[in-house]
């Protein structure tokens, strides 16, 4: 129920369209109540009924004109009304959607990355779409049509009673079963509805990651075993839903049955009331008629109760992602980082992804402005870690990082990542043009600083040669792009926001010797008067650093300059001789002469250190 006043306050936010349907609705059921009425009174005036037969009466015609064109009139009327309620209601449901929607993504934008690290992209896709459309219905048909089926169900019992309480009685027989079957069906359809909706999250996620990952089926030659996987996940949704829709068509019919039964038990003593003369046959068309309206609630009852369980069970689901508690919280007075200069410190600092996964321990970095920091080591030692916390994608679980001197949580987050940028190892590119996608953090960048910053990563050339330049559209997760490209629009995507601290997340990781050599030697300005941090596998893109961090097992093993570390003999050292030393060699000998080759140590380490 708690779900179901939620949903109702968010519709009360447009409390005129609300209001309106209502009226809409009660001016509606007055009029479709009239014309019963009219059309018994226009019987009377027909006929009469005694124990000897069917009797005319004589009756003017002005009478009759007058009774059609009321009946006519009420029914115009009625139609009016209905289309009133009808715009109304849908209106206000596409509002409720629009605010809950809205709402849900608002929130998964200000969720963290721990958050977003447990969730399945499918199943939160599946709450956007398919469980916010149950709350659309339900405002329709259940926040709306459940007051008019309540609303025309009190009114036509009343009706009835003061028409004549014996039929009344009889048509009511079968209420009590109704009442009850309803009960036990709504309990059953919230349960079955949860099932769906999950089912159907579980089936989004295979179909988002079969998507994504399109290249690696293809590689593998799996389509399928993505084939049975997916109609596996179908069949599971095809029969719970199956036996929902079962579940309320069963239900309908029953409440039909029900109807018809009392109806047949009507017509049956009605006309034997009507023959022995206590009834009139307008009294008998009257009670009918009414008797037929008395079909609308409680068909519609079967629709209502599958509203209220889908919006009960999506609701759920919904509210669950509103209500979570991210992670990282952003404090109430949290001041704006301006003019930074870029002095940051990790002081003793540890982090976990989960209690009892320790990412870093007690790691102390000093990074001054102007200097380039790099963090080195194997898969799992941490390095990724540290990219995360810097623009607090993360909180640390204990010690502190600084900027300037503050607390990097002391500031808001916006504006602590526009002072922070990154340049990250897997690119992702929207579907726009290229220049939207170099200009994403940026929203009054003009097209000079577009062109400047891709001039910086190398990528200018590439997109002048295109046939429509920096108008370029850019596919699906930039497949129109090489890998090497998408890497150095990225470059230039992060140069543009002009921060004064820097990340580069193994920015060359996907480029070749030349474009990598070309991106080094261009980011040696954009490096200088910045806190730059390299993070790397390999030491070809950090060895020219003021300060190289050697991690293992989310702690520091070793620091220092590329001298000081060669000489210790330590893990940098090892990494040295098994990465770069055999590529000196190689090179050294196809770039000189035999006679020339152990005389130029300089040259083969520059050409070692541009690989």
């Amino acid at each position: 129920m708690a779900i179901l006043i939620r949903i109702t306050k968010i519709a009360w936010i447009f409390r005129v369209r609300l209001i309106l349907a209502y009226l809409s609705f009660f001016g509606a059921v007055g009029v479709s109540l009239l014309i019963p009425q009219l059309f018994g009174e226009a019987i009377d005036q027909l006929v009469a009924v005694d124990a000897e037969g069917v009797v005319g009466k004589a009756v003017s015609t002005q009478t009759l004109t007058f009774l059609a064109l009321a009946i006519l009139g009420a029914s115009l009327l009625r139609g009016f009304l209905d289309f009133a309620r009808t715009y109304c209601t849908d209106s206000l449901s596409q509002k409720v959607s629009y605010v809950v929607r809205n709402q849900f993504y608002d929130k998964l934008q200000h969720l963290s990355f721990a958050y977003h690290d447990k969730e399945h992209t499918g199943d939160l896709m599946s709450k956007a779409t398919a469980d916010v459309e149950s709350i659309r219905r339900f405002v329709n048909m259940g926040l709306i049509r459940s007051l008019e089926v309540v609303v025309r169900l009190v009114a036509l019992v009343a009706i009835l009673l003061f028409m004549n309480w014996e039929l009344t009685l009889i048509s009511l027989a079968f209420v009590p079963f109704i009442v009850v079957r309803s009960s036990m069906v709504m309990g059953r359809l919230r349960r079955m509805w949860l099932e769906v909706q999950q089912r159907m999250g579980e089936a989004v996620t295979i179909l988002q990651e079969n998507l994504v990952g399109i290249h690696v089926v293809k590689a593998f030659a799996s389509e399928e075993h993505e084939k049975e996987k997916f109609a596996k996940k179908a069949q599971e949704l095809r029969e719970e839903y199956f036996h929902s829709e079962r579940l309320q068509g069963t239900n309908s019919a029953w409440m039909t049955l029900f109807f018809t039964a009392g109806l047949g038990l009507i017509l049956w003593y009605g006309g034997w009331e009507v023959i022995r003369g206590d009834l009139t046959a307008g009294g008998l068309t009257k009670f009918i008629l009414y008797l037929n309206q008395l079909t609308f609630p409680i068909r519609m009852s079967s629709f209502i109760i599958n509203a209220f369980s889908r919006a009960i069970s999506s609701g759920s689901r919904l509210f669950e992602v509103l209500d979570a508690e991210s992670p990282v919280v952003e404090k109430p007075n949290a001041a704006v980082l301006k003019d930074a200069k870029g002095h940051t410190e990790f002081e003793d600092v540890s982090f976990a992804y989960e209690e009892r996964m320790q990412a870093l321990q007690h790691v102390s970095i000093s990074a001054k402005p102007g200097q380039i920091t790099a963090i080195l080591g194997a898969p799992g030692s941490g390095k990724s870690s540290i990219v995360n916390l810097l623009p607090r994608f993360y909180d640390v679980t204990e010690g502190r990082i600084t900027i300037d001197g503050q607390d990097i949580r002391d500031f808001t987050l916006e504006s602590l990542r526009q002072n922070v940028g990154i340049v990250q190892q897997d690119v992702f590119l929207f579907s726009a043009t290229i220049h939207d996608n170099i200009a994403y953090g940026v929203k009054d960048a003009t097209r000079e600083d577009v062109i400047n910053a891709a001039k910086v990563a190398q990528l200018h050339d590439h997109i002048d040669s295109l046939d429509d330049g920096y108008d370029t559209w850019v596919g699906e997760r930039g497949s129109t792009l090489s890998g090497g490209q998408r890497q150095r629009l990225s470059i230039a995507r992060s140069i543009l926001i002009d921060p004064p601290v820097l990340i580069l997340d193994d920015s060359t990781s996907s480029v070749d010797v030349q474009t990598e050599r070309m991106i080094h030697q261009a980011m040696v300005n954009v490096m200088k008067d910045r806190t730059t941090f390299v993070i790397a596998h390999r030491l070809s893109t950090v060895r020219e650093a003021d300060l190289i961090v050697v991690l293992k097992d989310g702690q520091i093993a070793e620091q220092g300059t590329h001298e000081e570390l060669l000489a210790a003999n330590g893990i940098y050292r090892e990494i040295y001789d098994l990465q770069l030393r055999p590529k000196e060699e190689m090179l050294l000998d196809a770039a000189l002469p035999p006679a020339e080759s152990s005389s130029s140590p300089i040259l083969a380490a520059e050409l070692g250190g541009d690989n």
